[in-house]
């Protein structure tokens, strides 16, 4: 099939923003490969974008941002013909860099244009996808902290954790994975579908993005004597190594809680009552990578 590409941009998306990204790709892009933009000119108006995609018959869509702009692309083009291409901006970029997406710019562009494609599981969170984690507790508080942030960037992310962290109660939780349930305390929770939260910040090492099967990493809560070792540890991919995460396997996912708690999908945050219920889409998507 002969390659047709679109350039989803997002301008007001990532810590890139003073690029002029429609013209770095035209100067930097093959010559030989048809492609058009499509600006997300209204963050609250996806649907517009969303309709250009379905409509322009195009093999791959590349998400022009960061983890946000991938996951809305992403849940676009999911369970279709169509490919996802991500050109990373973000400040994170998870999925881009768990599917070894170079995060050069002019590298990234090389990847697209030569098109090998691999295909990977994506994941619900209630109605909402997610193709590289899910979560709830400290870090879903930090990605409501965050999403309100006038900075971005990993500096500005390393700050709201740290500030944050001493005030932050940990909850009660009873979790059902696959019909077999458990009640604990955790700090957080995530459901992993690739390894990391982005940043190379692997919270469920374990995780491979094609295996049918969801990653769960419980962290309980834990003094500040134990906390430079857990940071140690999430860099270094051996967080499932601590004693202080709970590591577990499944399809379908269920936690339950009191009340109101913010959840985030992909790094976007939202906030959900009462229950979350997660379920894996096996091989849903492929990836240009």
């Amino acid at each position: 099939m002969t390659q047709k590409i679109a350039f989803v941009i997002n301008p007001n998306a990532g810590v890139k923003k003073k690029v002029d990204i429609i013209e770095f790709i035209k100067s930097h892009f093959s010559k030989h490969i048809p492609y058009d933009f499509i600006v997300w000119k209204n963050k609250d108006d996806f649907e517009s974008v969303k309709q250009q995609i379905l409509k322009g018959n195009y093999t791959i869509v590349v998400a022009c941002g960061g983890d946000g702009t991938v996951n809305q692309v992403a849940s676009v083009v999911a369970k279709t013909e169509m490919a996802l291409g991500i050109f990373p901006l973000g400040s994170g970029n998870g999925l881009a860099r768990s599917n070894r997406i170079p995060m050069d710019v002019k590298d990234a562009l090389r990847v697209i244009e030569k098109g090998t494609i691999k295909q990977i599981d994506g994941a619900m969170v209630n109605q909402y996808p997610f193709f590289c984690t899910a979560g709830i507790g400290f870090d879903a508080h930090i990605a409501n902290e965050f999403a309100i942030s006038t900075k971005r960037g990993f500096v500005t992310y390393f700050k709201t954790t740290v500030k944050e962290f001493f005030g932050y109660t940990p909850n009660d939780y009873k979790i059902t994975i696959d019909g077999k349930s458990m009640e604990t305390k955790a700090f957080l929770i995530t459901v992993a579908n690739a390894g990391q939260w982005g940043n190379d910040v692997y919270i469920a090492p374990e995780a491979e993005l094609n295996d049918g099967i969801l990653n769960i990493s419980i962290l309980k809560p834990f003094s500040l004597v134990a906390l430079p070792m857990i940071g140690v540890k999430l860099f270094s991919k051996k967080i499932h190594t601590s004693i202080q995460l709970q590591s577990e396997k499944g399809k379908q996912i269920d936690i339950e809680f009191n009340g109101e708690l913010p959840v985030h999908f992909d790094g976007e945050p939202l906030t959900i009552k009462n229950k979350i219920s997660i379920n894996i889409m096996p091989l849903a998507l492929q990836v240009v990578c």
